[in-house]
């Protein structure tokens, strides 16, 4: 049996990655780690059908959740950049 379980939290990740461009611009293995580093600083809230959540969510709640998204996705990018410089130095 295959469960149809997601992490809401990465799905949005996902469509502000798009929204912003970087899926296209980023290297992949960048984007791979950009993606963990985020995810780690959010917390987990798990779905079945993405539909039933955009229609039953709170515009508030989601407001809120997009916003920790964007906090924890520019931490996880100074993080990397600090981090790539320290590997070039």
């Amino acid at each position: 049996m295959q469960l149809e379980i997601r992490n809401y939290y990465e799905v949005l990740l996902m469509e502000l990655l798009s929204d912003e461009g970087l899926l296209d611009e980023l290297p992949e293995d960048y984007l791979a780690d950009l993606c963990c580093v985020t995810l780690n600083q959010l917390p987990v809230r798990y779905i079945r059908h993405l539909v039933d959540t955009y229609f039953f969510e709170d515009y508030n709640e989601l407001a809120q959740m997009r916003s920790e998204i964007q906090t924890a996705l520019e931490k996880s990018r100074a993080f990397l950049k600090a981090n790539l410089n320290k590997e070039h130095d």
